[in-house]
């Protein structure tokens, strides 16, 4: 199945698809598609035009789409079937500001135990920043997006509870799905996108909350000031 970045639905014992299984891989590969930007804000589609591209049944595509709803990345159009959200630049500011909100309650004062498992959880959490630190210098978008989304969940559990890392992650989400449509008009990425994931983490170990406050506010009003300027048309 396209989108889902292992090669095709996962199987049973028995060897065949759930429905679970393949709900899910039809929502991530439909968001990979929103996030790449090759499912626009305001497009529509049926449920059999997703069916039939992934040439699976209806219900899991239908569920999918329902789930994809609730986060907030699709709409139903009665009697059509969903569109994209079309988030405006005003949805945009409303997200960056509930997430530094949300990061701040996550990571005020709390500083991770010294423990075989954080010592792991910590060295893929750095691996993933410097994937995307790399990704982000050198303009690769899509990638960057992967690594960066992975990032945040990884180090939100880590030192956060896990329904505001799940909040999280969803505002990460939606904030990319909203900057995708107008970072896409930059024909060179590189050098525009934030690249400070190891300096956060960094931070966060030593217990410095003030400095990984620093970083995650200049973090916001960079991703802010970028977007703001490519709405309106001021590409450099």
């Amino acid at each position: 199945m396209p989108g889902t970045g292992d090669g095709g639905p996962s199987r049973s014992g028995g060897g065949a698809v759930t429905r679970s299984t393949l709900r899910q891989q039809v929502a991530d590969a439909l968001r990979d598609e929103v996030l790449a930007g090759r499912l626009q804000p305001g497009q529509e589609f049926t449920v059999k035009e997703i069916a039939d591209q992934y040439g699976v049944s209806a219900t899991p595509v239908r569920e999918a789409l329902v789930d994809l709803s609730a986060q907030g990345l699709l709409d139903a159009v009665q009697h059509r079937g969903f569109e994209v959200h079309p988030y405006s630049l005003d949805d945009y500011r409303e997200m960056i500001e509930a997430r530094g909100i949300v990061i701040d309650g996550i990571f005020r004062d709390k500083r991770v135990e010294d423990g075989p498992r954080t010592t792991a959880v910590l060295a893929a959490v750095r691996r993933r920043g410097e994937e995307a630190r790399r990704a982000a210098t050198a303009g690769e978008l899509n990638i960057l997006i992967g690594y960066d989304l992975r990032f945040w969940r990884e180090l939100s559990d880590l030192f956060g509870n896990p329904y505001l890392a799940d909040f999280l992650h969803r505002l990460r989400v939606r904030t990319w799905v909203c900057a995708v449509q107008h970072l896409r008009r930059l024909p060179d990425l590189r050098g525009q996108l934030w690249a400070g994931h190891t300096g956060l983490v960094d931070a966060l170990v030593r217990g410095d909350t003030q400095t990984a406050h620093e970083i995650v506010a200049d973090h916001n009003a960079d991703c802010l000031a970028l977007v703001e300027r490519l709405a309106a048309g001021q590409p450099e």
